[in-house]
């Protein structure tokens, strides 16, 4: 069809307003077909959820609604008529609507700059501007990984507009039960399965690079095994380890991910239990956080009085004195405002709804910077889609192993900014461009040739300095963007983000 774009909206053929969810400030980034069925269209949008839309249900609903009688005269997105049930589907980082507020204050937009699905279209890629790369199974959908213990934190929120919060903090999501539920009473310690010669083998070289400080790299050793034996609870337990030191952005939820998985292959895991306690606490679920922590000492009364316990129980009491300290600060000062209720930024039940019924991210890739530009594009690469790509900020694109996460390879393609990268669709060819007005086409080398001087050899020089980047302060980032040279904000620079305190205690000191 076409479409006059002259044509007054309430005429035209409008697919989804999403001002009538969002609010009048919402802009829509980016969208892309199902390669596999066409009745199904994605649309990134200002903020962390991701669309997924059923045109064929959206057509049927409007055309049902226009040959009823008593419907009389109605736009496709009136808010009086929502879409109809299953014709919508949401995607996000689990961690993200959570983390939101922090980020406005620190003025970091969070924004789909790019969508696209898997050749097979049975994966969704999304390039998240403001954060890192992420991959959802469309096939295998997963509420995100909140906080599933006890049961009773569930309903002790507080209720506010009729949604459930925790913490003060009303995200549109509430704190999904995934059906896992801890064992109750004292735990025991249950026998390890034992790893064949050769993952034993990449496990201590991951414990090696974690004694030695070099988390990115015993990440991706983890990664490697656990890709060999997804059942074993002591990699993802140990990975979860590696995430907590690290500390770059959405860390600590892959953490909890970990830890999580880990205890649901095996309940005893005693390490698993306490980081788990530590990652919400971290996440700014501190209620749960101390939840959790009560439930840990009891299954394990012999390390209730710990050092890594104890200042875990004194972080933990600390925020909560903090947080009743500022709601009497509050008190008398006139009801809070959770959520916007003027017309350019509210927010509709329906959206609300949608929300809460969102799946989470199967893969996380990070180490790109994404937070200059609109278009920044990630895409599936190779034969049968087994690489994933992406451009970034510091004129570099990036090459991850799709299954084990893993970053491979670090290629200098931009002067300034890489912001579209497209793969040709049978061979091993690639097309990028950037700022510079040059469109730069890659393939393979044969090996007899020299290393191609684009390489860049430090690739977990350039991941960090791409994590300060994300976080600095937008005018260092805009002189940065102007050329000028900023200590740590450059490849090569000073490690990632300052260490937490070496001192766990007897629980946390080591991975496995």
């Amino acid at each position: 069809r076409q479409y006059d774009l002259r044509e007054n909206s309430k005429r035209s053929e409008v697919l989804i307003d999403l001002t009538e969810y969002c609010g009048q400030l919402v802009e829509a980034k980016c969208l892309t077909v199902n390669p596999q069925d066409n009745n199904y269209l994605a649309v990134g949008a200002s903020g962390p959820f991701v669309r997924l839309y059923d045109i064929r249900m959206i057509h049927n609903h409007r055309k049902s609604m226009k040959q009823s009688p008593s419907a009389g005269v109605h736009t496709f997105c009136d808010r009086q008529k929502p879409l109809p049930d299953g014709a919508a589907q949401y995607y996000v980082a689990g961690h993200l609507p959570v983390k939101l507020p922090d980020y406005n204050n620190r003025l970091r937009v969070l924004v789909a700059t790019y969508v696209t699905f898997s050749p097979d279209g049975t994966e969704l890629l999304v390039n998240m501007g403001g954060e890192q790369v992420y991959l959802f199974d469309l096939t295998y959908k997963q509420r995100p990984y909140t906080f599933l213990l006890p049961k009773k934190c569930h309903t002790s929120g507080e209720v506010q507009n009729g949604k459930t919060s925790t913490n003060g903090v009303s995200n549109g999501i509430h704190l999904h039960s995934n059906g896992f539920r801890l064992s109750e009473g004292r735990a025991h310690v249950s026998p390890q399965v034992e790893l064949p010669p050769y993952l034993e083998r990449i496990k201590q070289q991951a414990n090696e690079a974690f004694a030695c400080q070099l988390w990115t790299q015993a990440i991706q050793l983890y990664s490697k095994a656990v890709q060999k034996a997804p059942n074993n609870a002591m990699l993802y337990g140990n990975r979860a380890a590696a995430y907590m030191k690290r500390k770059w952005d959405g860390d600590h939820y892959d953490a909890l991910r970990d830890c999580l998985k880990a205890i649901s292959l095996n309940p005893c895991h005693l390490k698993a239990h306490f980081r788990l306690a530590r990652c919400l606490f971290e996440l700014k679920y501190v209620a749960e956080a101390l939840e959790c922590l009560d439930d840990f000492k009891g299954k394990f009364p012999e390390q209730a009085h710990s050092s890594a316990c104890d200042a875990l129980d004194r972080d933990i009491n600390a925020a909560l004195f903090s947080k009743s300290d500022n709601a009497e600060d509050k008190k008398g000062g006139g009801p809070i405002r959770l959520r916007a209720t003027g017309r350019k930024d509210s927010i509709s039940e329906d959206e609300m709804v949608l929300r809460e019924r969102s799946y989470d991210y199967k893969f996380r890739y990070c180490g790109h910077c994404n937070t200059t530009t609109d278009i920044k594009e990630a895409n599936f690469f190779g034969s049968n889609a087994q690489y994933i790509v992406s451009g970034s900020d510091d004129g570099s694109f990036f090459i991850w192993e799709k299954e084990t996460t893993n970053l491979v390879r670090v290629l200098q393609g931009d002067e300034s900014i890489v912001n579209c990268l497209q793969p040709h669709p049978s061979y091993c060819f690639l097309a990028t461009s950037g700022i510079d007005p040059v469109v730069r086409l890659w393939n393979p080398r044969p090996e007899s040739e020299t290393l191609n001087g684009r390489v860049v050899v430090d690739m977990e020089g350039a991941s960090q300095a791409n994590q300060r980047r994300m976080n600095a302060d937008p005018l260092e980032v805009m002189l940065l963007n102007m050329g000028y040279r900023i200590t740590g904000l450059t490849s090569g620079g000073a490690g990632g983000s300052d260490d937490e305190d070496s001192s766990e205690g007897q629980v946390q000191c080591r991975p496995s």
